[in-house]
């Protein structure tokens, strides 16, 4: 039992807290507009860790390796890929795993913390600010992911989530100053966080449905292209387990391809993908495809 965590995280997520964040952290991008915060360095450095932080910690990490185990890496890279989501600033990675997870179980009804059926404003952000009686509590993290919580690694993540981030930020200030706080903190988590909410508000509403799974997951050319994949959400809800999201030829996933480059440097291995036979059945068939192969060992 997982005894070195918060007692107070036991309860529904703080609706206030988060909010109260969410608005400072926007406020906070808002001062890029202003010229002198600006500098193509800055930038860059932005674009970096929008990439490290949300395509190698969100996308590859939290997502693909942790929540649905589609691959295996070494554990001090998976060790490295977890730092780099919870730099991402959604939460530690217990919290992300669980949280995704009871929407997989509980997909577009009762019981899934951002029901697209409660309106896209609830699926895109309200549901983290707002009373979510749907949102894990503790327990329920603990019982939804119990294979991160009896890792200790896991636990110190959780518990110093947001010092990873206040350390980042000094660093940058440090080596850029104003500049390089604003854009690689507020505008590069802001963008962030709404390129991945994207794929629980937009990826359950617009586009086209290949396979006919029980939920609202689309396949959204334009949000697979900014989260890395991603956003080829009906082929996900199809093959919960697949390390590859964009299983046609048009469906463009990078993070499948830093899975594909990983491999070839032996960091990737156990690789899940659907049987081919699986991959094209009838949108009719109503349900998620559970047959796989390992392309790798």
């Amino acid at each position: 039992m997982v005894q070195d965590i918060d007692e107070s995280r036991r309860g529904r997520r703080g609706n206030v807290s988060t909010g109260i964040g969410l608005l400072v952290l926007h406020l906070g991008a808002l001062a890029a507009l202003v010229p002198q915060t600006f500098n193509w360095a800055a930038l860059a450095v932005a674009l970096a860790l929008y990439q490290i932080t949300g395509g190698f910690g969100v996308s590859l990490g939290f997502h693909r390796l942790l929540t649905h185990r589609s691959l295996r890496c070494p554990t001090w890279f998976e060790y490295f890929l977890s730092i780099c989501g919870t730099l991402a600033l959604q939460g530690g990675p217990i919290e992300w795993v669980a949280t995704h997870r009871a929407h997989h179980a509980h997909a577009d009804r009762e019981g899934d913390p951002h029901n697209v059926h409660r309106g896209l404003g609830w699926a895109h952000v309200e549901w983290l600010y707002r009373k979510n009686e749907d949102r894990p509590t503790w327990a329920e993290q603990r019982r939804l992911a119990p294979d991160l919580c009896k890792v200790p690694f896991y636990r110190f993540l959780e518990r110093t989530y947001l010092l990873w981030q206040v350390a980042l930020a000094l660093v940058l200030f440090a080596a850029g100053g104003w500049p390089w706080l604003i854009w690689g903190i507020f505008v590069r988590v802001v963008m962030t966080y709404h390129v991945t909410w994207l794929v629980n508000s937009a990826a359950h509403h617009a586009g086209y449905r290949t396979y006919g799974t029980a939920d609202r997951s689309t396949n959204n050319w334009w949000v697979a292209l900014l989260t890395w994949g991603e956003g080829w959400h009906n082929n996900h809800h199809a093959f919960p387990f697949s390390a590859r999201h964009g299983l046609r030829w048009f469906e463009f996933d990078s993070t499948w391809l830093t899975i594909v480059v990983l491999r070839w440097f032996k960091l990737a291995r156990d690789i899940k993908l659907p049987k081919r036979d699986a991959r094209y059945v009838s949108r009719e068939q109503v349900g998620p495809q559970r047959s796989f192969a390992k392309v790798s060992k």
